[in-house]
């Protein structure tokens, strides 16, 4: 039922392709025998016995009789290696591979090569041979250089140990029950490899709203689990990262203060950063969320987040760790009154005035909008803004304000606008991609992290197809250029089938699916509209007049935010040019953005020529309506799928189609009530 995801080995059904994989792979050999590559032949040899019904031998290096697939690392001590990959070495990153089929010469065989500059690189390289089989691809002729887009490739888990996720929609923890680790790591392993798979590099395994109990994580109490965790992510190259709590000196330290810039606290945290690398000496080290929604952090003291995050870089340092440090800082104590406070606004007051002073392996953590993962908000002015200092994209796979995973959201067209925005940090060119991999400042950390979607359900996901998101977040983070086609292509290819009429549904449902959630909840870039706390379901005015910011303004003549410079928050002035003028300009700005950037009568025409009031009639009908054929056209793959599988997508997208009609009737009727404007169409509104 979608347990093994991606990693789905189905046995080859046309005969000659599977004799062709099974002669070409009739053996494994690894230049040494480290736990990655060791890692990379056990994958290999189990997914080569499940496609083609043959175990491959696993043999020396030296060994040419056989056809064989040769996984290694350059400069390991073959020769043959490095001279068959000569000059195409120069192409690679530290991460990077080469696949090269190659013909057997005289008294040698046809032969594989999958060859990294680190045994991570072909751990990389040989989860792409896998999934080449797994497509029913050609592996005659192989001639693949690749190298990941991103230095950093990370995933961050809001568990808690209670068993509990925060936002978390597939069940409970796969690391942790009752306040300990889970007895039983296979579950964990069988993540590792999934995340591997697509290039993931890193992981947090706790929330980063840390607390009590997690914030003795850090101590000597669970320095060995946490060891044979870093040892089960470190076979799959993964690096193991913790979210602290900056107050730790206070609650486990016995301090009196957490205040940064105080010796004694500077010399506790070095103390526990060198016992945890003795520990673990692959950690990665910290990810920090302070003075953000009631967590403590340097501001108690008077600092700001140079001082704390610094701090922190000095105790890791020595071991080469990092300190990853959010963004995500605002007022959470607005007064609904004040219109001049704006949320959007926070994160580039509090950073910018900072650039340049945080330690070279301090990272900024950037979440893609100025506000909270909507389902349509502009990029955040943070990228572009700062030029000195190091930061990664921030997304969230997990679906907070999308649906929950019981709504389909696929969220990987959306992504792809994100990275494809252009700041003009530096006239055009510095796109969101080559800022936050750090190309465009020439930063030496960069890359992206994102809120994962997994729990303990039998198919990761709570929604078999929200897998789909997961998939196409490791592949971007590895592959910025990837198109959403040729990801959605893949996933479905991996996941369900290689039938072409399954391809052509599953598609269309993915790729369609943001868009129809986008039509039939917040409109126009407004956001919000959701219920407070859980954040599932329509309440418009559910965060209207709560401490936690104003979104939509709403009133009898008119919606929107003003963000502009001249009557509004002046928001819009922390973009470049054309940016800033583009959306400060009621004329130009986009139409899918207009209410996040200003206040707008009713009677408002858009771009496409409809009024604002007209807009959000049309497209709640439209979008209930288009969510009802989601179910259509998935009933159409039955029989095609597994049919467990079948009738849980069934579910969710009936959910879904029954929860659009509520959203389409509550904001049609609000906003009808609101306006006193009739539909032109005279369709029932409540």
């Amino acid at each position: 039922m979608g347990n093994e995801a991606w990693l789905r080995y189905q046995e080859v059904e046309n005969e000659s392709l599977r004799e062709s994989y099974q002669t070409r792979c009739s053996a494994i050999a690894i230049t040494e025998r480290t736990n990655i590559l060791c890692t990379a032949e056990k994958e290999l040899k189990e997914a080569l016995l499940a496609m083609t019904g043959h175990s491959p031998d696993i043999v020396a290096i030296q060994h040419h009789q056989v056809p064989r697939v040769i996984i290694g690392v350059l400069g390991s001590g073959d020769a043959e290696i490095d001279r068959e990959v000569g000059a195409e070495a120069e192409l690679i990153g530290i991460e990077g591979y080469v696949i090269r089929s190659l013909n057997g010469r005289a008294g040698d065989s046809d032969r594989i090569l999958i060859v990294g500059k680190s045994d991570r690189g072909a751990l990389y390289g040989t989860f792409h041979l896998i999934r080449l089989i797994q497509m029913r691809e050609p592996i005659e002729e192989l001639h693949i250089i690749e190298t990941p887009a991103n230095g950093l490739r990370m995933i961050n888990q809001w568990d808690n140990m209670d068993g509990s996720i925060e936002r978390g929609y597939a069940g409970e923890s796969i690391f942790y029950r009752n306040n300990r680790f889970v007895e039983n790591f296979n579950r964990i392993r069988e993540y590792a490899r999934l995340l591997s798979s697509v290039g993931i590099n890193a992981i947090s395994i706790n929330n980063v709203n840390v607390h009590r109990e997690e914030t003795k994580l850090i101590t000597a109490e669970y320095e060995e689990t946490l060891k044979k965790v870093a040892d089960v992510f470190g076979a799959y190259g993964i690096q193991l990262f913790l979210s602290i709590n900056f107050a730790s000196p206070i609650v486990i330290g016995g301090l009196p203060t957490a205040d940064p810039l105080e010796p004694s606290v500077r010399e506790w945290w070095a103390e526990r950063a060198t016992d945890l690398y003795l520990a673990i000496p692959n950690f990665g080290g910290f990810l920090v969320k302070a003075d953000s929604e009631f967590r403590p952090g340097p501001f108690t003291y008077g600092r700001n987040h140079a001082d704390g995050a610094n701090m922190l870089a000095e105790a890791l340092a020595p071991h080469g760790g990092l300190v990853i440090w959010r963004c995500f800082v605002y007022n959470c104590l607005q007064d609904w009154r004040d219109r001049s406070t704006d949320r959007a606004k926070a994160a580039y007051d509090h950073f910018m005035p900072l650039d340049g002073r945080f330690a070279d392996n301090v990272i900024l953590q950037i979440k893609n909008g100025p506000m909270d993962f909507q389902v349509r908000e502009p990029v955040s002015p943070l990228f572009g803004g700062l030029s000195r200092t190091n930061q990664i994209l921030e997304l969230q796979i997990t679906q907070e304000y999308t649906g929950q995973q019981k709504h389909l959201c696929y969220l990987v067209p959306q992504w792809k606008e994100i990275l494809d925005n252009d700041t003009y940090a530096v006239g055009e060119g510095a796109t969101v991609t080559e800022i936050a991999k750090g190309a465009t400042w020439g930063r030496p950390y960069g890359g992206i992290a994102a809120v994962s979607n997994i729990g303990n359900d039998a198919c990761w996901t709570g929604h078999p197809l929200a897998q789909a998101n997961l998939y196409g977040y490791g592949r971007l983070t590895w592959s910025t250029s990837l198109s959403a086609e040729r990801i959605t292509s893949e996933w479905i290819r991996l996941s369900l089938s290689c039938d072409r009429a399954v391809e052509e549904v599953v598609s269309s449902i993915l790729m369609k699916s943001w868009g129809i959630y986008e039509s039939y909840t917040a409109p126009l870039g407004v956001g919000w509209m959701v219920n407070p706390n859980h954040h599932y379901g329509p309440n418009v005015d559910g965060y209207e007049y709560s401490k936690w910011g104003t979104y939509h303004f709403a009133d009898h003549r008119g919606i929107g935010v003003d963000r502009t410079i001249e009557t509004g928050t002046g928001y819009t002035a922390q973009y470049h040019s054309p940016l800033r003028e583009i959306y400060n300009s009621l004329e130009s700005c986009p139409d899918e953005l207009l209410l996040f950037f200003h206040h707008v009568p009713y009677t408002h025409v858009l771009h496409s020529g409809k009024t604002v009031i007209q807009h959000i009639y049309d497209t709640h009908f439209e979008g209930a309506q288009a969510a009802a054929a989601l179910l259509d056209d998935w009933r159409s793959v039955r029989g095609k799928v597994n049919e467990e599988y079948f009738e849980l997508v069934a579910s969710r997208l009936l959910e879904q189609l029954e929860h659009a009609k509520e959203w389409r009737d509550m904001i049609n009727t609000y906003f009808y009530r609101k306006s006193g404007i009739a539909d032109l169409q005279d369709r029932l509104i409540y």
